[in-house]
């Protein structure tokens, strides 16, 4: 068996990953909050700073990177394969949102580091990366244009439940579930549309309709 100090930096910061969103909630997306977690984990500290060498950023990374293993064991592939891919879909975004509710301070200091400008690529390939686990955890086998648009549109809808999520305070968060349901019905209707125009020459806006998913008409 290892001991810690056998642990590999990729180890460490999946082994921090579940700890950092507490701290974080106060001591925001910086090196006390890696201490902290590290602490806790029984790591040393000097040694978990390192594997956070490029700061908030890397931090919100493994943490992300936990959220889409904790939404994957929560919906193994035989409980997906019942239902719909709508209902898969949407079971997969609560199933991440269930993991972030208790850390939702956390995420609100994450989208703001995230929103910095020199980090605005690695927080898109951080939506990317969600939106491709959960397409591949509902099956989606596509290697066409289908399979960026799919991720794309997915990427859209789960950042702008996000920041109907963060404010949230219905009961059993019926506000974000109503609008994640309208999104999702939504991207379903584009999908039926785009099979149906597949090979006809007509072109859709994808650019287009994504904004229209993050900012519908009143």
């Amino acid at each position: 068996m290892k001991g810690m100090s056998d642990e590999t930096l990729d180890e460490i910061r999946a082994l921090l990953a579940p700890a950092l969103p507490r701290h974080a909630a106060f001591d925001g997306w910086r090196l006390p909050a890696v201490a902290m977690a590290a602490q806790e984990k029984g790591i040393d500290p000097d040694i978990a700073a390192l594997a956070f060498s490029a700061g908030a950023i890397d931090m919100i990374d493994a943490w992300f990177a936990h959220v889409d293993e904790a939404m994957l064991a929560s919906l193994p592939p035989e409980t997906l394969s019942a239902l719909s891919i709508r209902r898969r879909i949407i079971a997969l975004v609560e199933a991440r949102l269930a993991v972030l509710a208790p850390d939702r301070e956390a995420l609100r200091r994450a989208q703001a580091v995230m929103a910095l400008p020199n980090n605005l690529a690695r927080a898109a390939r951080l939506g990317w990366r969600a939106a491709d686990a959960m397409w591949r955890a509902a099956g989606d086998e596509s290697t066409d244009l289908n399979h960026y648009s799919k991720r794309l549109s997915l990427a859209g809808i789960y950042a702008a439940t996000l920041l109907v999520f963060i404010d949230d305070e219905s009961e059993d968060m019926a506000d974000t579930r109503a609008f994640l349901d309208r999104r999702i019905e939504g991207l379903m209707r584009f999908e039926k549309v785009k099979a149906q125009f597949k090979g006809s020459g007509e072109r859709l806006s994808l650019a287009r309709f994504i904004g229209r998913l993050r900012y519908p008409a009143v």
